[in-house]
């Protein structure tokens, strides 16, 4: 005799319903929502968007070129997220091994990996721009001699800014967009300052050529795009004079470094050498140019 087993209508309801649900995956449970991707920005105080205040304190603020970039590229990508792990005063060195800013990894360098391989696959965007503090006393010299032996110095920072981008890209792994950038002189604005100044600034801007020429030739072989900045602030063009308010006829590279920094800007809020809220739009608009996202 075939034995029948008979259940319960409670547990025959309580088998249905779990039925159910395992032929119906897709339609149970609330949807996580779109998985966000990220943008990375690394490097020294301007990818901070580092100001003076009024008491001439360079502060960080939220109007560095990260964030101009990131507010524009958040139109295509509501789901973008921007993390900033630049570093006011960072050089190529301290970049690697540390020692200005405070990382739980021990480096910016090393922080940066961290993040680049636990978001593989969701980092749209990584930007970088360091090397401006290795040499930054080179545009104060006051002679051929010491300006040539300051430049002397700094080719080390290209040889850093190799094994920075070689680290970053093993942990990006493929596909991720890199942009890096050149710099802008403030040394410039020393033009203002009779004959002398106008030696120091004709000298710092060959030297800033060469400097980055060097940076350039990095983030090449890096396989990294640049954003050119130097070229942006027309930084050779010691012709086309521009009136200046305040200050006069300058020639046109001086009068966009008065005009797109606080290096011209009466005290205390000035001089520094830090972009203004003109200046970091004119470097967001650069890094927008290569980036190939927009």
């Amino acid at each position: 005799m075939r034995m029948r087993m008979f259940l319960p209508r409670a547990a025959v309801a309580a088998v249905l319903a779990v039925a159910a649900a395992a032929a119906l995956p897709a339609c149970s449970g609330p949807s996580s929502g779109p998985v966000p991707s990220y943008y990375l920005a690394l490097g020294d105080s301007l990818s901070r968007g580092v100001q003076p205040d009024a008491a001439g304190a360079s502060i960080e603020t939220g109007q560095g070129y990260p964030d101009l970039v990131y507010a524009r590229l958040r139109q295509d990508d509501p789901a973008l997220r921007l993390t900033q792990l630049g570093c006011p005063g960072e050089t190529t060195k301290t970049m690697i091994h540390g020692g200005i800013c405070r990382y739980s990894a021990g480096s910016q360098l090393a922080a940066a990996v961290a993040f680049l391989r636990a978001h593989s696959g969701h980092v749209l965007l990584v930007t970088i721009d360091i090397g401006a503090n290795d040499p930054e006393s080179c545009g104060s010299q006051t002679s051929h001699g010491d300006l040539a032996s300051c430049i002397g110095q700094v080719p080390g920072a290209a040889a850093n800014l190799t094994t920075i981008l070689q680290s970053l890209r093993t942990a990006a792994g493929p596909g991720v967009r890199f942009v890096g950038m050149n710099y802008y002189l403030p040394g410039l604005a020393e033009w203002r300052n009779g004959l002398l100044g106008q030696t120091i600034a004709w000298t710092s801007e060959k030297l800033a050529i060469t400097y980055n020429d060097l940076l350039d030739h990095a983030y090449d072989q890096g396989g990294v795009t640049v954003a050119d900045v130097l070229g942006a602030f027309d930084t050779t063009n010691f012709g086309d004079p521009v009136t200046v308010p305040g200050i006069g006829s300058l020639p046109r590279n001086v009068a966009l470094i008065c005009e797109w920094t606080w290096e011209c800007a009466s005290p205390p809020r000035g001089p520094n050498q830090h972009a203004n809220a003109a200046g970091y739009r004119v470097i967001a608009d650069a890094v927008l140019k290569v980036a190939g996202l927009t």
